[in-house]
């Protein structure tokens, strides 16, 4: 259950966060990741994956974190009918559990590509600039290298994003100085550093970051 909100702030977050709803087989990728640790992207966060993914009328993604499903499906229900999801993990049993996930919202294998290895030796083997979103939800020490790799592998028009951006309340606190947290800060420094893209943090779940990439 979620906690009691203290104050005005609190409140209106979580009226945000309680606005988008999960149908059942999201819920059943929800219990699934729990059951074996692979902690899901939150509603309004999966909410907002899926609105940009439907803005940009997105064709090919790529998703670094797999996990088991949640933010892949929200992915699919925002991408065009004909697009294809291409999705790195390095845990092959969280790939079988979302493939599951996948069949039960009836997308067809040929919609889902599934890589099981390392993001950092997968995503250099990808085209460049032949992606419309990257989405990144995977080892946060590693996500300013996603970043790199992101701006590569995106079209101009295209949009990364990562999960966790708020990282439970740790990255506004300059108290806080463990190797997560920090390398998160310090992926909102190099976003909004970088003149190719134009970056817009959503205070939605643990917080999304997301850029659009403006220029090659």
């Amino acid at each position: 259950m979620a906690p009691t909100p203290t104050s005005p702030v609190e409140a209106s977050l979580a009226y945000a966060e309680e606005f988008h709803h999960e149908d059942e087989v999201l819920r059943g990728a929800r219990r699934r990741g729990a059951e074996v640790g692979a902690t899901p992207i939150l509603p309004g966060g999966g909410a907002a994956l899926s609105f940009l993914a439907t803005a940009i009328n997105a064709r090919s993604v790529v998703e670094v974190g797999t996990g088991c499903g949640v933010s892949g499906l929200w992915l699919l229900r925002g991408m065009r009918p004909d697009g294809t999801l291409t999705s790195v993990d390095v845990e092959p049993e969280h790939q079988r559990l979302a493939r599951q996930s996948f069949a039960e919202a009836g997308f067809s294998g040929s919609r889902v590509r599934l890589i099981a290895g390392r993001a950092l030796d997968v995503l250099p083997r990808l085209a460049d600039g032949g992606y419309d979103l990257v989405f990144c939800d995977a080892a946060k020490q590693e996500y300013g290298d996603y970043l790199a790799e992101a701006v590569r592998l995106l079209r101009v028009g295209g949009i990364v994003a990562f999960d966790n951006a708020l990282w439970h309340n740790r990255v506004a606190d300059p108290a806080q100085r463990d190797p997560d947290t920090v390398a998160i800060r310090e992926l909102g420094k190099l976003v909004k550093g970088d003149e190719r893209l134009r970056a817009l943090m959503l205070p939605l779940g643990d917080g999304l970051l997301a850029a659009v990439k403006t220029a090659a």
